[in-house]
């Protein structure tokens, strides 16, 4: 058993260090070596009588102790002896320091208390009723959090099961997937992966989360010498920034995360005054997440296993290769078939997916025709048309297309082979495997599933072997996509931020003007959110309140036509909506007239809204992108950014990141759009200045951690990005409610 070889830095014994939202920027150290390893474990309502369900339990527990050359202690207050040991009537009658206690019973807090007043270090609760059922349960829950918050005692559950006392094959090579799950029935069609020759080696099932939780477990599994991937069964976070932290974490190690999270449809629930509000659902966020720490993100448990194996046995690209994924290449596959319509759909399949299916070298190509009939493609994807497997030629075939410059992945889909070519055809594939860096997967198409070729020569060796087309060209997206991640990765929380910038002060001052601060919840008007934009530093154009006819005519020619005029009023949000934006006033006497039009348009829509005036504001151009900050439930503080104007809404196309996040973050949500060819430049119309709207992301990150408990939402919309900068033309600001 590896243990672990680096910890991070630890929490003061004071309590968790926390940066300037409130929000810790370490994770606490835990001995979870103790937890998985005990030397001394009681099991708390033990049984041997066949009518009590607590037997398998406590054989079970029984089992996975002894195998790991811990002591066991039974407890039941009715009982002297249990399967002819010694049986204690209560836990604080062992005299022994206790590393474990599984605790059977159906009303555990007692328990817990004994436990906490032993001193024991881990506990694990079985039993149901908790959060998971409502407010009564989420009652009881919260005294056990604070039996646990009165001592060192760290517990597992409730509502959990006997998943973390499974015990694993030891007799499979490689490295291996430690599993954490919130639903043991989900969790073991991956545990079942051992029976086609993929190692695991733990599996926590992390239940409700009283205390310990998903990111403690992948702190702890991520050190382990032994995992080569993290694989995840989630239905909820406890906490978003414990998360951020653990995945960090992970990818300063360079362990991959494959995970299933449900609840896909739940919508979030921050407010939606501002487009980010409508656009932020929690789902949305933790896709966001995902994509920042680099977990990768699947649907299926199928999935799940086959992602997770392949990621834990193949070895990292060469580093030129992980240079041209960088650049945004993507990874370099050659498909090889001995069908030529088998080709051709899996070629499909990898081009779709953004890899590469670059053509052999000449140099390859001719070798290849010397045991391939010249009538058959050898350029990419490779058909030998059958023939050539059977013998010494197969050997030859493969060898040379790993060692083609052009190829990172060789990827060989066999769709019902005959044993003729199949059996060669495999040992041939694994025999080079064992020779070569470069990844070697195999789909074995056929639905039957008894070939020697696939039970014997592929599950027995460690060539990531797949049943589906599908799943093996997703393991080879997520494989080149990990290793581009950690190549380039840097941690947010390398200089975390504990002290606010000057600017809040100026932000404050236009919040709460003279300590005056407005009702939470309310909106803050065109003139007052531009201010704030201003504080901290982003551009905004030329403008100014008028309040006549005349003054807008006066105005409209000092900023020069053609000019933008809208209605101010805080009480008014979308003003476009109602026809209280004029876009191409063209001179005086249409700015008169544009001003008389819309204190009369926004009288008649609204009626008891405040009207502050109106915005002269000259036409500045740029391509329409809005930026956002929301608030999110999980994650705190969150930043959005995508394309703007009146369609936000409706094309949604928009991606996140959730404070603290780098440039080089910002940079990759500029390309995660559906639409980001757009900020290149079409049909004439010049480039964004790339490097501005990331300095507009980076500020607005800013605002959103200082203002984090003030600031509820904030649009931008549209943030115009031309060619030479950046320029808030509309903004919103949205107080907290508290």
């Amino acid at each position: 058993m590896a243990t672990p070889t680096r910890a991070p830095s630890d929490p003061t014994p004071l309590g968790p260090v926390l940066d300037i939202t409130g929000r810790p920027i370490a994770l606490r150290q835990i001995d979870l070596q103790t937890f998985f390893r005990p030397q001394r474990v009681a099991v708390v309502g033990a049984s041997d009588s066949n009518a009590r369900p607590n037997t398998a339990l406590t054989q079970k527990i029984t089992v996975w102790a002894e195998e790991r050359g811990a002591t066991v202690y039974f407890v039941n207050p009715n009982r002297t002896e249990v399967a002819g040991r010694p049986c204690s009537a209560a836990l604080t009658d062992i005299s022994d320091p206790l590393d474990l206690v599984a605790i059977l019973v159906g009303e555990p807090l007692p328990i817990l208390r004994d436990a906490v007043a032993a001193k024991a270090k881990f506990a694990v609760v079985f039993a149901a009723g908790f959060a998971e059922v409502g407010a009564k349960g989420e009652k009881v829950q919260a005294e056990m959090e604070k039996i646990i918050a009165g001592g060192d005692l760290h517990v597992l559950g409730p509502n959990t099961n006997l998943n973390a006392f499974e015990v694993f094959r030891d007799d499979l090579p490689g490295q291996a997937i430690a599993l954490i799950t919130q639903s043991g029935h989900q969790g073991r069609p991956i545990f079942q992966g051992q029976e086609i020759g993929i190692r695991l080696s733990h599996w926590a099932p992390a239940g409700n989360e009283a205390d310990l939780e998903s990111a403690d477990f992948i702190r702890y599994f991520s050190d382990l010498d032994s995992t080569g991937a993290v694989a995840c069964y989630i239905e909820g976070f406890k906490n978003g920034r414990t998360l951020q932290l653990a995945a960090d974490h992970a990818a300063q190690r360079k362990v991959p995360i494959v995970a299933v999270k449900v609840g896909r449809t739940d919508e979030g629930t921050s407010m939606a005054k501002a487009h980010t509000g409508h656009l932020t659902g929690s789902d949305a966020v933790v896709s966001a997440v995902f994509r920042q720490y680099g977990v990768q993100r699947v649907d299926g448990l199928d999935q799940l296993l086959d992602v997770s194996a392949a990621l834990a046995r193949s070895k990292p690209p060469t580093q030129a290769a992980v240079r041209r994924l960088q650049r945004g290449a993507g990874g370099r596959v050659c498909v090889y078939s001995i069908s030529g319509g088998t080709g051709a759909h899996m070629a499909d399949m990898v081009a779709a997916a953004g890899l590469e299916l670059p053509s052999l070298t000449k140099h390859s190509q001719t070798e290849l025709h010397q045991w391939i009939p010249p009538y058959l493609r050898v350029s990419n994807p490779v058909d030998n048309g059958g023939a050539p497997v059977r013998d010494w030629r197969g050997p030859k075939i493969i060898e040379t297309m790993l060692a083609d410059p052009n190829v990172d992945l060789l990827l060989c889909p066999i769709t019902g082979a005959l044993p003729s070519m199949g059996n060669k055809l495999c040992e041939d594939l694994v025999a080079a495997a064992a020779t070569t860096d470069k990844p070697v997967f195999v789909v074995w198409g056929s639905p039957v599933g008894d070939e020697e070729a696939y039970r014997k020569t592929l599950l027995e060796s460690s060539v990531p072997t797949f049943r589906t087309f599908t799943n093996a060209v997703m393991a080879a997206t997520a494989y080149f996509d990990h290793h581009r991640f950690i190549a380039g990765y840097k941690s947010p929380f390398a200089h975390p931020v504990r002290r606010a910038s000057p600017a809040k002060a100026k932000a404050m001052s236009i919040i709460a003007p003279k300590g005056v601060r407005p009702a939470r919840g309310t909106a803050l008007s065109e003139q007052d959110s531009k201010a704030l934009l201003r504080a901290y530093g982003i551009a905004l154009p030329k403008e100014r309140v008028v309040s006549s006819p005349g003054e807008a005519a006066k105005a409209a020619k000092r900023i020069g036509f053609p000019v933008v005029m809208k209605i101010v009023s805080a009480d008014i949000l979308h003003k476009s909506d109602l026809g209280l934006v004029a876009v191409g006033v063209r001179d005086e006497d249409d700015a008169r007239r544009t001003y008389k039009r819309m204190l009369t348009v926004a009288k008649k829509a609204a009626p008891t809204a405040r009207l502050d005036g109106v915005l002269v504001a000259e036409t500045a151009r740029g391509i329409e992108t809005v930026v956002g900050i929301a608030q999110d439930d999980l994650f705190g503080p969150v930043v959005m950014f995508g394309l703007g104007g009146v369609f936000v809404e409706v094309l949604g196309d928009v991606t996140f990141r959730v404070p603290p996040f780098t440039n080089n973050d910002a940079t990759a949500m500029l390309d995660e759009l559906a639409g980001a060819a757009l900020l290149k430049g079409v049909r004439g119309q010049p480039a964004a200045d790339r490097g501005a709207l990331v300095d507009a992301l980076m500020k607005m990150q800013h605002l959103a951690v200082d203002l984090s408990g003030e600031v509820a939402e904030l649009d931008i919309n549209p943030l115009l990005a031309g060619p030479h900068g950046v320029v808030a033309a509309d903004a919103l600001v949205v107080l907290a409610a508290k």
